[in-house]
């Protein structure tokens, strides 16, 4: 296994190296050869865009889930030149755009902020452009890898530029709320479904999910101001857009705030459906009596 590890590590080293569009290349090849091999994720891909999508043809759908292959082996690959690439490359190919004034607060303000970063494949990109857009204290909560190389690997990827601290889930609340109050950033990623203990049943394109109710917690108990990020492939590298702050959000209503997340979510999935995360089984977790997706 640390042989493995180490020699996927080291590959991924000599990547940053080669010009982009070579990488995306050999990520297009790849993600086409998983759409034919990975048999099982397909299966969750077609799932999720049915239910999701049931107005689409099915061959619309299974464009979707071909594409979105696609960006999954890409922005693994990319993850290469993100991670070890010179500044100056990674630089040249992140652009932040959107609200002027939230890219001027990202830098310069000191309010808690929570940035609301969907699960699109382009999150390990916003992460690293965002962070090397400021050196205020940021803190990003991840799952930790089985294999002890690879997370570190990963960990330390994601520190990379900026003054970023890498929580883990186990790691509890307080630690995030205290950096928050403090006027740090939380990129958070709250779309998921970490199983019944830990999510409230909320709609998500008409379907009950269990959905992480953490982004109006934290905005609560950090007393913060909720930023949403969207990330998106371009030919160059990544566009990463900052959108104005969600007013009256959080409310004292978790359930109502969770709701409206995946409300906003859908919107912003819907400009670019191809670039979502939907490898994971979004509606693993079902509500009592409820038929199974998969």
């Amino acid at each position: 296994m640390r042989l493995t590890s180490r020699l996927g590590i080291g590959f991924m080293r000599a990547l940053a190296h080669v010009p982009l569009p070579l990488v995306r290349g050999f990520g297009a090849a790849m993600g086409h050869l998983l759409y034919v091999l990975a048999k099982p994720r397909r299966r969750v891909v077609d799932a999720n865009l049915a239910v999701c999508f049931p107005e689409k043809s099915a061959d619309e759908r299974k464009r979707i889930a071909r594409e979105t292959f696609v960006y999954a082996a890409q922005s693994f690959l990319d993850r290469s030149w993100l991670w070890h690439a010179p500044e100056h490359v990674v630089a040249s190919r992140l652009k932040v755009v959107g609200s002027a004034g939230e890219i001027d607060a990202l830098a310069n303000g000191h309010e808690p902020t929570i940035l609301f970063a969907p699960h699109f494949y382009a999150l390990d990109a916003a992460a690293t452009a965002l962070t090397m857009h400021t050196r205020r204290p940021s803190t990003t909560i991840y799952t930790t890898q089985r294999d002890p190389m690879i997370d570190a690997w990963v960990s330390e990827g994601r520190r990379r530029f900026g003054n970023v601290t890498t929580l883990n889930r186990v790691d509890g609340i307080k630690p995030i709320v205290a950096g928050l109050r403090k006027g740090g950033i939380l990129y958070l990623l709250p779309d998921m479904d970490f199983g019944r203990d830990q999510t409230v049943f909320v709609p998500f394109y008409g379907v009950q999910a269990a959905t992480m109710p953490s982004l109006s917690r934290f905005a609560r108990l950090g007393r913060a101001r909720v930023v949403p990020v969207l990330s998106r492939f371009t030919r160059g590298g990544y566009e990463i857009e900052l959108l104005p702050a969600w007013t009256n959000f959080p409310t004292d209503d978790l359930m109502a705030d969770t709701a409206l997340m995946n409300k906003r979510l859908q919107g912003y999935i819907d400009t670019m459906p191809s670039q979502y995360y939907w490898v994971h089984r979004r509606f693993k977790t079902r509500p009592e009596g409820a038929p199974p997706v998969y």
